[in-house]
């Protein structure tokens, strides 16, 4: 998916106008029901550990996200379960980062709720110091009291000034979202953050301090149990692209591919979509971030999608094009095998010490050279993890461990021939590694797959 950032900055340059049992510690869906702590309570604690380290001194106060207001699954906001890998609603961090102590607040038990809605993360459940890793498990009733006690005479107070997010969440649309809610005459309301840090200045007499500088250099380089997550989101995605190109033909609806490829990634693990489903056949090929889904395939056209899953809160980001009819014509193969070479140039010159920069200027020469720079749009490269658009400074060099897109492509008005190959690479020793490598990219193995029969196919059989 295309950072709209980098999309709005290269127009403006070159463009014309559970059970009381405890819970066992897995990280894949074990298939019994039971609560889980994220990656591991190992990961997590290692993650507080480390923003601690780097924040020196003070006392680290986040809040998890309430209960929805509507009839949609809870999902935790992504700062406070990478802290702590608790996906239960109104929980509470709070960290000494001097001293290293951690207290986890949950709410009081509640019976009567548990029995609408399941297990809950709750102060009297005995399973979860185990689980979690927490040795301090208070309720959320005493959070002043507690908060007030940590800080002593302290003035350091640590805050996450971060867009609260959930799943298909990024900071790129969440802020501008708060913002301008702000500054609407007829709202005028702080985002959740702002508001938070108002009422702990008025509460305590401290200025808080945002934390995200610290734990956004955290999240930038992925640890082994994230690393993992991302491959296995990225097969996830992967699997359901195939199912795609196999599904598609002359007649079949946008949203009747995207509906076949939701089912796939929850079959394979997924919590769910990673951002909206771009499905765009014909001139809708050229919107970057067309999310309608409305129209029916023609034969003659290509199709766009642009859909990945979320799974153990690693975003996958993959986008290929294909022949809605299963055979490349001579123009938008001449211009897929453009858009291919560019990517195949940037990912050769991915490695640790390069920059985003480095890997975008490979794939911007060789649609130069090619003589196709008129119908670029966006940059081709943005950091992936929790968000699909992820935090991290683009100029620094990579690192080992740093997972990023390479998304080249081309855009022409007059044929309605959008081209975008998109795939997430993780930085290696010696280069990188497609975690979504398994959906191919070659044009006559798509055009193998497209002739194979779909879902869809054996669907309309019956």
């Amino acid at each position: 998916m295309i950072s709209a950032f980098l999309a709005l900055a290269l127009l403006a340059q070159s463009s014309p106008a559970p059970q009381s049992e405890a819970p066992t510690l897995s990280v894949e869906r074990p298939g019994d029901g039971l609560p889980r702590c994220g990656l591991g309570k190992q990961f997590h604690a290692g993650r507080r550990a480390a923003l601690r380290e780097s924040l020196g001194k003070g006392v680290v106060v986040v809040r998890g996200l309430a209960a929805p207001r509507d009839y949609t699954a809870f999902r935790q906001d992504k700062v406070f379960w990478y802290l702590t890998g608790v996906e239960s609603a109104d929980a509470w961090l709070l960290m000494d980062c001097e001293s290293g102590r951690e207290l986890l607040l949950l709410p009081d038990p509640n019976k009567m709720l548990e029995s609408w809605d399941g297990e809950c993360f709750d102060a009297g459940d005995k399973w979860v110091k185990e689980l979690t890793g927490f040795s301090e498990v208070r309720s959320t009733r005493d959070a002043a009291e507690l908060l007030k006690e940590m800080l002593g005479k302290s003035k350091d107070l640590w805050i996450s000034m971060h867009p609260n997010l959930a799943i298909a969440g990024a900071a790129d649309r969440a802020g501008p979202y708060d913002r301008a809610r702000t500054k609407d005459p007829f709202d005028g309301r702080l985002g959740r953050e702002e508001a938070f840090r108002e009422q702990l200045a008025e509460l305590f007499k401290v200025e808080p301090k945002d934390l995200s500088p610290q734990l956004n250099a955290l999240r930038r380089k992925k640890t082994p149990e994230e690393l993992d997550a991302a491959r296995r989101s990225g097969r996830a995605g992967a699997l359901a692209m195939i199912e795609a190109m196999k599904s598609t033909r002359p007649g079949i609806g946008e949203w009747e591919l995207e509906g076949l490829m939701s089912w796939f990634q929850l079959k394979e693990g997924a919590a769910g979509p990673g951002y909206m489903a771009i499905v765009g056949s014909g001139a809708n090929s050229l919107i970057l971030h067309y999310g309608a889904n409305n129209r029916r395939l023609k034969a003659g056209e290509v199709v766009l999608v642009d859909y990945a899953p979320e799974l153990d809160h690693s975003v996958c980001d993959i986008t290929r094009t294909w022949p809605v009819d299963g055979k490349f014509t001579p123009r938008q193969a001449e211009l897929y095998d453009v858009v291919l070479e560019a990517q195949k140039a940037g990912i050769a010159v991915v490695k640790p010490g390069c920059t985003l920069g480095d890997v975008e200027a490979a794939c911007s020469k060789v649609l130069r050279d090619r003589g196709f720079q008129k119908f670029v749009r966006h940059g081709a490269c943005h950091f992936v993890g929790l968000e699909v658009h992820d935090v991290g400074d683009q100029r620094k060099p990579l690192e080992v461990g740093a997972c990023f897109t390479i998304e080249p492509g081309l855009y022409e008005q007059e044929t309605g021939i959008g081209i975008r190959i998109e795939d997430v690479v993780i930085v290696t020793e010696s280069g990188c590694e497609i975690v979504s490598a398994a959906a191919p990219r070659e044009r006559a193995e798509i055009e193998a797959l497209i002739a194979q029969p779909g879902v869809l196919d054996r669907l309309d059989e019956r």
